[in-house]
């Protein structure tokens, strides 16, 4: 019984995953490229290679903010949801001026 319900609660996740999948294919090319780019841009300037550069890691936090800051726009009907992305976007804006 106990592999049954992990069973769904894997088909569960695999659902929302396809539909997030889904839900970012049907966006249009421009907020694409903007994610795309800007999560990119995140992980690369925040691994250790870049580590010692204060520029680099100010640049990471700045492209993690505009990705959470598209995302709180996206997702304003939905107020928690918004209000969190946001909340994070402003944290990676502040940390951001304070790597310089």
């Amino acid at each position: 019984m106990k592999f049954n319900s992990f069973l769904e609660g894997v088909t569960t996740d695999m659902q929302r995953i396809t539909f997030m999948i889904k839900q970012f294919l049907n966006e249009p090319w421009w907020f694409k490229i903007l994610i795309s780019t800007t999560l990119l841009i995140s992980i690369i300037f925040s691994s250790s290679f870049f580590s010692n550069q204060a520029y680099f890691r100010s640049i990471s936090k700045f492209a993690a903010a505009i990705f959470f800051c598209a995302y709180g726009i996206k997702f304003r009907r939905n107020l928690v949801t918004m209000i969190i992305l946001l909340t994070a976007a402003i944290l990676c804006i502040y940390l951001s001026w304070l790597a310089f």
